[in-house]
């Protein structure tokens, strides 16, 4: 028979479950209904097809996709840094490191994870962007090249750390049945365990790029406020959280088309996140039933 104490306990858990489930159906509906209200004014066409994004000037133009391609510009930089490093350091800590040295350096790499992200905005503004300065002259002060190098530093953790316990958890008869057909340890490692991990890695790196996706403070400081519909990382761009934070810092009278932006922005932003994160979902509940 369930006793008092339990019972409270199991209420407690479901009260703090439903006020997740709440909080999170609360952003839904404002954010809705907030952007009803702006397409309401504005041609939901021209909002994904318009190649301009000006709503705080004189000619309002409400195309978001220069805002797009600039966090999808800067994520994809800090992917190319973060799964090469990232992938290697899962890869050795797993097959080459003793336990000691994993028990030491996992931690201290998770310590990148916790670092304030407007420690890395400055980071990047004043040490990377001058250091490729000499390198590239033409690199502008306000660029997506040294915030996505920043970026993919921030979100090494993410993708080694979940890496490795993939890594971990394949059954060790693989291991040995490539080491019983003349495989070394590198052949092992990248083709026989990191292919049977495949399914943990892969859910890695969708949870790190949807962090890097919903960055602020970095791309903020170090990446300009110029909506540019390039490819070059070069230039200074703006990214859909760089755009909020501007709009936020109560310049723009509320209840205006232009305040209104930052919902149609904000509800972008938590299309791909949240598609990201059910697909990442999707993966691991497939790599579970895989090893039971």
């Amino acid at each position: 028979m369930v006793s008092v104490k339990e019972r409270i306990i199991e209420v407690i858990l479901f009260l703090c479950s439903l006020l997740t489930v709440l909080i999170t159906l609360g952003i839904i509906v404002i954010l809705a209904s907030e952007t009803f209200n702006f397409f309401s004014k504005v041609s939901i066409i021209e909002f994904f097809t318009e190649t301009e994004w000006t709503p705080l000037f004189a000619n309002k133009k409400f195309g978001i996709l220069p805002l797009v391609c600039g966090t999808l510009l800067v994520t994809v930089i800090a992917i190319l840094v973060a799964l090469p490093l990232g992938l290697t350091i899962a890869v050795y800590l797993n097959e080459y490191a003793n336990q000691k040295f994993t028990a030491v350096v996992k931690p201290l790499l998770e310590i990148l994870a916790a670092i304030p992200t407007v420690v890395y905005g400055f980071f990047a503004l004043t040490f990377v962007t001058p250091l490729l300065q000499r390198v590239l002259p033409n690199l502008s002060g306000f660029n997506a090249l040294s915030a996505g190098l920043v970026m993919g530093v921030m979100i090494i953790p993410y993708i080694s750390s979940l890496s490795e316990d993939a890594l971990r958890a394949v059954p060790k008869s693989l291991r040995e049945a490539a080491y019983g057909m003349g495989s070394t340890r590198l052949q092992t490692a990248f083709k026989v365990m990191v292919p049977a991990a495949s399914s943990g890695i892969i859910v890695s790196v969708i949870l790190a790029i949807s962090r890097a996706i919903g960055e602020t403070m970095i791309v903020a400081i170090a990446a300009g406020q110029e909506p540019k519909l390039t490819l070059n990382p070069l230039t200074s761009l703006e990214t859909i959280t760089t755009y909020i934070v501007q709009v936020s810092m109560g310049d723009v009278p509320r209840n205006s088309i232009e305040y209104s932006t930052i919902f149609s922005a904000g509800i972008t932003l938590f299309i791909f996140t949240f598609l990201l994160n059910n697909i990442s979902f999707v993966i691991k509940r497939k790599y579970h039933q895989k090893y039971e």
